[in-house]
């Protein structure tokens, strides 16, 4: 299997072509670099030449993995656009990737936690966050994305605490339980996307769109109950 994979959705540029040619694992080719407004002038040339180290044609790809969000506005609109435009191109089947399920899965990677609350800086005051649970060789959502003030964020102490925010917040975000750092990385993309892929969730290139959870300004009553509930022993 061929895969690319790109994020452009927080203040790092990621991008990775994983190329497994006899059954034997994948190899992984990684490109980082600084994101935010330098990520669309830099993000097609870093694509090109991972592509060229791993002497692999964009048309011999078996899917374009990209970051759909949440995240960045605009980055997430530079990610969808690039890959809409290279699976246009090449016909290639694009991927999109929860930014927080790559931030649970990167720190599974580093640190073999088992459940994740990934959480990253939303800006204005806010964090997006959602509970992931490894269980038999997969990702659960325990708990879907939200979007609240970061004193307002509740979930489980046995859970890792992922992502930038705890960078951003400090102690707003209170938890006394294992912690990293952890982006949305394109690797970790590469990791999750032949699941996702046997899941049916590729899509065309006109399908493809951003996760932009900011739309919808804040949770109702009942919304709120719901994500504490579902925090809760059963």
């Amino acid at each position: 299997m061929k895969l690319l994979a790109l994020d452009t959705s927080t203040e790092t540029l990621s991008v990775a072509v994983s190329v497994d040619r006899d059954g034997a694992g994948a190899q992984v080719w990684a490109h980082e670099a600084p994101g935010g407004a330098q990520a669309s002038a830099t993000l097609i040339p870093a694509v090109l030449l991972l592509l060229q180290q791993a002497d692999v044609k964009l048309a011999e790809l078996d899917a374009i993995a990209f970051g759909q969000g949440p995240g960045s506005f605009t980055g997430l609109r530079t990610a969808c656009s690039v890959a809409q435009g290279l699976a246009m191109g090449s016909g290639v089947i694009l991927l999109p990737v929860d930014s927080l399920l790559a931030v649970a899965e990167q720190a599974r990677h580093d640190t073999g936690a088992q459940r994740v609350m990934a959480v990253l800086d939303a800006r204005m005051d806010q964090v997006y966050a959602a509970l992931w649970q490894w269980d038999e060789g997969r990702w659960h959502c325990q708990m879907p994305t939200v979007l609240q003030a970061p004193d307002e964020l509740h979930w489980p102490a046995d859970a890792c605490l992922a992502g930038n925010a705890r960078a951003a917040y400090g102690a707003r975000l209170q938890h006394a339980g294992p912690e990293r750092h952890t982006l949305p990385t394109a690797a970790a993309m590469l990791r999750l996307a032949p699941a996702l892929l046997a899941a049916g969730q590729g899509v065309s290139a006109e399908h493809a769109m951003p996760t932009y959870i900011r739309d919808k300004v804040a949770q109702t009553t009942e919304e709120r109950a719901a994500a504490k509930a579902a925090l809760l022993p059963s």
